[in-house]
């Protein structure tokens, strides 16, 4: 389904960053970042462009070509791997921030998932996430139509249970992300430091 998406040559959801993820990176310092299920690459390469080193996945191989075209278009580099949420790995600490927008997984693997992937941040990072609330599915502006794949906030801070939540929240925006997120749509938000080694964390 994604490879036959990511096929056509318009960007399915645009070459412009998500725009919470672009107010968040604006917050922090340039460190390594990790997209997990990151398709046609259009936040990877606003990272690498904000001065991050940039590593991202994906299960499609069409994605992986767009990502890398759009990251030579910008002239920066982004190291993009093929593969799957339930066996990709890569060690531990190894991340100052991991960024899952719109990533959404089956509920038989997503706490599992959003576990390890915090055992991949350094003491310190940060988990950056916008994903679609139960509420979406009232909408057309796009997100998976299982309501199990949804988020909430109480979803969230149980399954980061072991970070620090900074911000965790639902919001009614307008997205206006290339042809498949267009229009009203319901979403949750979440911040999440893990702590350093003492108890004190970055800021």
């Amino acid at each position: 389904m994604w490879d036959e998406r990511y096929r056509d040559p318009e960007f399915a959801y645009g070459k412009e960053a998500n725009q919470f993820l672009q107010e968040q990176l604006d917050k922090l310092p340039p460190g390594k970042i990790l997209f997990p299920c990151e398709g046609e690459g259009r936040n990877a390469v606003f990272a690498a462009q904000k001065g991050w080193e940039v590593a991202a996945f994906d299960g499609s191989r069409e994605g992986f070509n767009k990502a890398s075209a759009l990251a030579a278009e910008k002239l920066v580099a982004i190291q993009y791997q093929i593969g799957d949420a339930s066996n990709i790995e890569y060690p531990v600490g190894s991340f100052d921030a991991i960024a899952l927008i719109y990533a959404h997984f089956p509920i038989e693997t997503r706490q599992s998932l959003h576990q390890k992937f915090v055992t991949w941040l350094k003491p310190g990072g940060v988990i950056l996430l916008e994903a679609f609330h139960p509420s979406q599915l009232q909408n057309s502006s796009g997100g998976p139509k299982l309501s199990s794949m949804l988020l909430t906030p109480e979803i969230l801070e149980d399954d980061f249970d072991t970070l620090e939540t900074v911000l965790v929240d639902t919001a009614t925006i307008v997205l206006d992300e290339g042809k498949y997120h267009q229009g009203k749509a319901d979403v949750v938000r979440y911040v999440g430091i893990k702590q350093l080694i003492g108890g004190s964390r970055l800021v």
